[in-house]
């Protein structure tokens, strides 16, 4: 089986980051969404691995190189445009060739992994198995309607009265029977070439398609808000690891992480919450669920429920909460008082607040 990872959408709603940097890059625990989406398809034991990108193709490679730090080999398949999913698949065909893969949303975190129902994949081989997760509101989403035996009777796309509530969550199983059905169909109105559409025109054709539900922790990393819930998730299941300098007047509480190079001078840390290498956090105190990314300053300020990337300084400021500070951004107060602030800062950008 090989893999191909969707990577080339602008994310239009992590604005600001995505205006600098691929959504797929944004980090999650200190590690790229995208790397976690290799680590877990290389969980199945999968190792060939084709990357969809886009404009920010460079960017991505620059991060994952040949894969070869994942235990992975990655072939990257530009797309000019992004003109829908089958569409990627019909770019990557000469890698494909004739074999089972799994398709991937780039951007899209399975903490718990589908290595079950890979398996079942495997073992059965259905032209197409979808996984799917049961959504409150599925007007929002694609949404599979399923017969009892787990056999897909019909696709549809945002319903406004639905049948189900299983949503498709971006993550697929095929056999090369994809690569017919999507010969067959033609652009939607929106002049994409959609998944949903190939795979119906399977079930039109009486091909095996069926539906496997997933019941982890499952989020679309593509909102701010969804990005910092991720992160709480993904921080509670943190072991401490202290690698890095922690002097004698800080204290670390619970599950706390501090990387190799990173320095802790009179400053508190409860976890969870992980410190980058190279970061300097002095004479601050650091909160449960945030994320402090690699070589970043962090001075006499209060941070909870947060995430700063790399390179970024926080300097004198009390109160942030909810706060995502971008690559080598500076924060640090104003004249102005009040306590507490929430804050979305993009690259490589200046801000003051009130100290």
């Amino acid at each position: 089986m090989k893999a191909l990872v969707l990577s080339g959408g602008s994310g239009t709603r992590l604005r600001p980051f995505s205006y600098s940097m691929p959504k797929q890059l944004i980090p999650v625990a200190n590690k790229p969404v995208l790397v976690h989406v290799l680590e877990n398809i290389r969980d199945l034991g999968v190792t060939e691995v084709g990357v969809i990108v886009g404009d920010r193709g460079p960017q991505i490679e620059a991060v994952l190189g040949d894969g070869s730090a994942l235990g992975l080999r990655i072939t990257y398949v530009p797309q000019e445009e992004p003109l829908g999913l089958a569409h990627c698949v019909a770019l990557a065909r000469p890698f494909l060739g004739e074999d089972d893969f799994i398709m991937y949303l780039g951007d899209n975190m399975l903490p718990e992994g589908v290595v079950e129902i890979a398996g079942q994949f495997t073992a059965d081989r259905p032209a197409a198995q979808l996984v799917v997760h049961k959504v409150a509101d599925p007007r929002a989403f694609g949404v599979a309607e399923v017969a009892p035996d787990g056999r897909v009777e019909r696709l549809v796309e945002k319903p406004q009265d639905p049948r189900s509530d299983l949503a498709l969550i971006g993550v697929y199983l095929f056999t090369a029977a994809i690569h017919r059905a999507v010969d067959a169909i033609e652009p939607s109105p929106r002049g994409e070439l959609e998944i949903t559409d190939a795979i119906q025109w399977l079930v039109e054709q009486g091909a095996d398609v069926r539906a496997s539900l997933y019941q982890g922790y499952w989020k679309d990393t593509g909102r701010v808000d969804d990005v910092l819930e991720c992160n709480r998730r993904l921080l509670d299941g943190l072991r401490r690891d202290v690698r890095g300098e922690v002097d004698a007047d800080s204290t670390l509480v619970g599950p706390v992480v501090v990387e190799p190079g990173a320095r802790i001078v009179g400053s508190r840390i409860e976890g969870p919450a992980v410190i980058g290498a190279g970061t300097l956090v002095e004479h601050s105190h650091i909160g449960p669920h945030t994320s402090v990314g690699r070589n970043c300053v962090i001075s006499g300020t209060q941070l909870d429920y947060s995430i700063t990337l790399d390179g970024a300084v926080v300097s004198r400021v009390k109160g942030l909460y909810g706060s995502v500070i971008g690559r080598g951004a500076t924060v640090e107060p104003s004249s102005h008082g009040t306590d507490q602030h929430r804050l979305v800062v993009g690259d490589h950008t200046r801000v003051e607040v009130a100290a």
